[in-house]
């Protein structure tokens, strides 16, 4: 029996409509980014198990808003929480590019590590992060179908962690504000992916600011 986690990013923050790096900054969501989130909880009304949120607040508040809709308890994930990117957090892609420029490009490049400025230190240590954090998830709920509401950077890493990807591939994937990306495993718990970056939950004409 297929087990499935569906991963959904928040909805957007007043950094992400400026571009910032959040990372493990606290911040709220946006009117915008709430209701962005109540158009997702509609896709999940009474279609799931169990919902799993990171801590940060942007998160919880998605997950909470989510967990309302199918009158459901919420499980908290420490290691769900977004990628500490350090000294980077609060700058745009073009600072961090400005400011670090050497370390910028090895982030960009390096396929093994990914190194960054950040307490996760490099990409590689989020994706075996947020791989084992996803993983004891799907075995602790074997055959169930489970929501679990995260950030953008943590999503890409467990992607690239699950499916043992190079480094490089987390700056290929974009992953829009309350983004859907749909995984199943078999009972070895091998996982396939079903759906990425899938916002049909937004209107026909609804247009996303931000994919940091």
């Amino acid at each position: 029996m297929n087990t499935t986690i569906t991963l959904a990013r928040h909805g957007e923050t007043n950094w992400n409509a400026l571009g910032k790096f959040q990372g493990c900054q606290d911040i709220n969501l946006s009117n915008e980014g709430i209701l962005q989130a109540e158009y997702l909880s509609k896709r999940f009304i009474n279609n799931f198990d169990f919902i799993y949120t990171s801590p940060l607040k942007r998160a919880l508040q998605t997950a909470k808003i989510i967990a309302k809709k199918s009158n459901t308890t919420i499980n908290v994930a420490l290691n769900l929480r977004e990628i500490n990117f350090g000294a980077w957090e609060g700058l745009t892609i073009k600072e961090i590019q400005t400011n670090f420029p050497e370390k910028f490009i090895k982030w960009r490049n390096d396929e093994l590590d990914g190194p960054m400025c950040g307490g996760d230190q490099s990409l590689k240590k989020a994706s075996i992060r947020a791989k084992n954090a996803i993983l004891e998830i799907a075995k602790k709920h074997k055959g169930k179908n489970i929501v679990i509401v995260a950030h953008g950077g943590i999503i890409k890493a467990g992607l690239i962690g699950l499916f043992d990807l190079k480094m490089t591939m987390y700056h290929k994937i974009i992953l829009g504000n309350t983004s859907v990306c749909k995984i199943i495993f078999d009972d070895d718990f091998n996982p396939k992916i079903i759906t990425l970056n899938d916002t049909s939950h937004l209107p026909d004409d609804y247009i996303i600011k931000s994919y940091v």
